[in-house]
């Protein structure tokens, strides 16, 4: 078939593949064959798919970076079979581990879509059945031979987005994610329809490549109004730290009190890498916009426009395990690598 496409199913855990235990009411992980076997639909797909489990599905409130790598070697040993692959991973972190993905492969020229559930496959209401579905179709779209999608993607309830600008809004609804600051890549409704103009465009004439060098020696420091001095200090001594993520109020912006910047400034002169990120779900750090962002621009604090937290921790991490110069650094964090930042 013409517009068939082998789609490799790789399951690494989550609610998507649990059953009730009815004896204690708790989730537990089943045989992935089983899930299969729940979705008669998959028979009737243009596409052919094969499916690969993990030996011990893991709760994504357990991913650390060595999953992250076992998830893209694992596709990487199988990219040149495959067209498309779909990633079946718990709700809670999937932006974290679909972020680092995106960073893990340059010039990807093929989807990795990631997708779960809010309910478990067996459960009478499951949304695990139309994510899993759709997000199969949508790594098998092919236009003139090649695939659409060519980036690391997240589908949750009628829609794909791109992966590095999603965050999990919601535990109690089907639309779970959102991306505040792109477009949809598509969106599933009486038709899948593509949004060509938000999609990324890899560049085909170069090898897809995989990075798996990770500095996880990084934190996430949040402003809150009472912040004290000694709370920052501790903080930001903790020995061998590497990288921050900053989380400042609206457009990037932190308290201007000297005790604050003098901080900072002794930190990123001893080679911390700070990076400024806004709480709000919404919007873009503008440092120099406010005189309360002014003083952070001047000592040298990193800009994360409207990159989200989750893409930031990942992007800190692996620019971090390149070993970059302070100013190499800044100028690649502040540069839109696979479409995270506008």
């Amino acid at each position: 078939m013409k517009n068939s496409s082998r789609i490799l199913l790789l399951y690494t855990g989550g609610t998507i593949g649990m059953i009730k235990d009815y004896e204690t009411g708790a989730l537990k992980a089943f045989n992935f064959d089983e899930l299969l076997q729940n979705i008669p639909e998959l028979n009737i797909l243009e596409h052919e798919i094969e499916t690969l489990s993990f030996d011990e599905p893991i709760d994504s409130s357990n991913m650390d970076i060595e999953h992250w790598v076992k998830i893209a070697t694992t596709i990487q040993e199988h990219y040149d079979n495959y067209d498309g692959f779909v990633v079946l991973h718990g709700s809670d972190t999937m932006s974290y581990t679909a972020s680092a993905l995106s960073f893990m492969f340059e010039n990807l020229t093929k989807p990795i879509i990631f997708t779960g559930s809010q309910l478990p496959i067996g459960d009478l209401r499951t949304d695990a059945k139309e994510n899993l579905i759709t997000s199969i179709q949508v790594a098998g779209l092919r236009k003139n031979g090649k695939p659409v999608i060519s980036e690391v993607g997240l589908y949750f309830e009628y829609k794909l987005y791109r992966a590095n600008r999603t965050t999990k809004l919601n535990a109690e609804h089907f639309q779970a994610f959102a991306s505040m600051n792109h477009p949809a890549l598509a969106e599933s409704g009486v038709y899948l329809s593509v949004n060509y103009k938000a999609l990324w465009k890899p560049n085909r004439k170069q090898k897809t490549k995989l990075h798996t060098g990770f500095n996880n020696d990084v934190l996430i420091l949040k402003m809150f109004p009472g912040i004290t001095e000694s709370t920052v200090e501790h903080i930001l001594s903790k020995p061998g730290l590497k990288g921050v993520v900053l989380e400042t109020y609206g457009s990037g912006n932190a308290p201007n009190a000297p005790w604050f910047l003098d901080i900072l400034r002794e930190k990123i002169r001893n080679g911390l890498s700070i990076v400024n990120v806004t709480q709000c779900v919404a919007g873009s750090v503008t440092m120099g916009q406010y005189e309360t962002s002014v003083g952070l621009q001047r000592i040298g604090i990193v800009s994360g426009n409207d990159i989200t937290t989750e893409a930031a921790i990942c992007k800190l991490m692996y620019l971090l395990g390149k070993d970059l110069s302070p100013k190499v650094f800044r100028t690649i964090f502040e540069t839109s690598l696979r479409g995270e930042m506008s």
